[in-house]
């Protein structure tokens, strides 16, 4: 017995190494100088439907085409309407931020659908404009996968990964048959900062690089 006991050990431990080294571990310390503000234009149109009973309208605002840094991920698996159609938020990085993100100790977050930030000493920031220059080239991103395949990808992002993402900058409105509604839209401004901010992206194409 102890032999059978000490050989289901050996295993679970052999497979807890094996799982570890596969496992993506990610690099909260990469640096990529670069990173273009991303682009985005005027877009017509938008989606319909249906989930977690509700009927879901999404409406295009702007385009969008971002290649950025992510600087934090997080994910969400509620039953919730937001959870359900963005089950990850990541938060990005581009220019100055993400080129120094290995100099300046940043201490990326995010909780309830917020990322947050801070650093231990103010004057680090210096070369990246400071605390409006960090609002203004990082955000935190509500993705919203098209198809089932992109947002397999959208679930495999890890801090560190380069990641290039097209698609839609949205307002989304769901409604249920007894009236009950839920909105969610869309920053489409790099400067504004709180509640609101954040970009909300219907997402058609992304790569991880």
């Amino acid at each position: 017995m102890k032999k059978y006991l000490l050989g289901i050990i050996v295993l679970l431990v052999i497979g807890f190494f094996a799982w570890k080294s596969m496992a993506p571990a990610g690099d909260p310390n990469r640096s990529v100088a670069n990173l273009p503000d991303p682009r985005q234009s005027a877009a017509i149109g938008g989606t319909e439907f249906e989930e977690a009973e509700y009927d879901v309208s999404v409406k295009y605002k702007m385009s969008y085409d971002m290649t950025a840094l992510a600087v934090s991920t997080k994910k969400y698996s509620g039953y919730t309407l937001q959870d359900r159609i963005a089950p990850k938020d990541v938060a990005f990085a581009w220019g100055k931020v993400a080129e120094y993100n290995d100099r300046i100790d940043f201490n990326w977050s995010q909780s309830g659908r917020w990322y947050y930030w801070h650093v231990n000493d103010a004057n680090e920031l210096s070369p990246v404009g400071g605390e409006s220059g960090v609002n203004r080239h990082s955000a935190n991103n509500h993705l919203i996968p098209s198809t089932d395949a992109i947002k397999s990808q959208i679930m495999q992002i890890k801090v560190g990964d380069v990641v290039h993402v097209t698609g839609y900058l949205v307002d989304v409105r769901g409604e249920k048959s007894d009236g009950t509604y839920f909105l969610w839209n869309s920053s489409t401004s790099r400067d504004d900062t709180g509640d609101g901010a954040c970009e909300v992206i219907y997402v058609t194409g992304i790569e991880i690089k």
